[in-house]
């Protein structure tokens, strides 16, 4: 099997149809999960979409095959602490790499100060949680929403893997490893 060619950058929005399209069908399976057809991603609206993106301290990136997005991730900014969330990888291509070259592809838009990243996920999400801590989140907390246990995770930032290797060199080795180059 070839190689996914993704091209990665921020969501407008003209996309944002497309983003809440995205969103709703990765997340069915999270929802399955926890026998909640009505967890955030799923219930958000068009219009909240529209708000979303246009947001201060807010960065949604995509990332497209061809004129398809297939992934998406949206960053909320505050101080000197980046929080990712609604990472989405369509159905049909998750476990292909995607959702890892969407949290490297973060880094170059982060402000120069932001120190740590911060992700939340279903304490059940199995696959997550392995994706994350791979990429270098700790396990910090748990935190209980309504009927779901929330598992928070931090990556410190230049503290992920190799100490002697930087974060951008990281998203360079994530991004080739995956594109097969």
């Amino acid at each position: 099997m070839s190689a996914l060619d993704i091209t990665i950058g921020l969501v407008t929005d003209d996309a944002a149809g497309e983003l809440l399209t995205l969103r709703r069908a990765a997340f069915v399976t999270e929802a399955q999960v926890y026998g909640d057809p009505n967890i955030p991603p799923l219930t958000q609206t068009l219009k909240e979409v529209r708000a979303d993106l246009a947001s201060d301290g807010v960065v949604t990136l995509g990332a497209w095959a061809g004129t398809r997005l297939v992934g998406s991730v949206r960053v909320e900014i505050e101080d000197d602490k980046a929080t990712l969330g609604r990472l989405a990888v369509a159905p049909d291509l998750q476990g292909k790499g995607i959702g890892t070259q969407m949290m490297f592809a973060v880094l170059p838009h982060l402000p120069e100060e932001t120190t740590e990243i911060w992700v939340f996920t279903g304490k059940d999400s199995k696959q997550n949680l392995a994706m994350y801590q791979k990429a270098g989140y700790e396990h910090q907390h748990d935190q209980v929403a309504g009927d779901l246990t929330y598992a928070y995770l931090r990556r410190i930032l230049g503290d992920a893997g190799d100490p002697e290797e930087t974060d951008e060199e990281q998203a360079g080795a994530a991004v080739e490893e995956r594109s097969g180059v």
